[in-house]
């Protein structure tokens, strides 16, 4: 059986004679974010994700900024993470920064254009070690514009 910080809570809870809902640090609506922050490409690397390497804990809340610092649109694609965590929701930004549209539900791709920014708020829920993050657009993947993510 795999130990998770939602059932060590839980547990304590009970070992204690404390209610589940008494325990605030199982409360996932009063975490603050965990912001990391992505660049779809900029203008020395058109077609990469800066950083490449991505890295989340379960149980915590990220906001994922996804800026395309790029000249050309870009997708930001991952089938194993849409898997592995619960989407709290996804905004698009508008160049004053405010949000002008707001996404709920599985995010399996996200598309951003030129000198757009994507927020993505999600809750890892299992671990893995994810090898498919890349730009779906023909071309780019095959010119390195790949990655992998880490959920621990």
């Amino acid at each position: 059986m795999k130990i998770t910080p939602v059932f060590l809570i839980l547990a304590l809870s009970f070992c204690l004679g404390f209610p589940a809902s008494a325990s605030a640090t199982g409360d996932l609506t009063k975490q603050d974010p965990i912001e990391v922050k992505v660049l779809l490409g900029d203008s020395k690397n058109p077609l990469r994700f800066i950083p490449a390497q991505l890295s989340f804990e379960t149980g915590k809340l990220y906001k994922l900024v996804l800026h395309n610092a790029s000249s050309t649109k870009h997708y930001f694609s991952s089938a194993g993470l849409a898997r592995a965590v619960f989407t709290r929701k996804a905004q698009v930004l508008g160049a004053d920064g405010k949000t002008i549209a707001e996404i709920k539900g599985m995010v399996r791709e996200i598309e951003v254009y030129p000198g757009g920014t994507t927020e993505w708020w999600f809750v890892p829920l299992q671990t893995a070690e994810l090898h498919d993050l890349k730009c779906t657009i023909k071309g780019h993947t095959e010119a390195g514009m790949v990655g992998s993510i880490t959920i621990r």
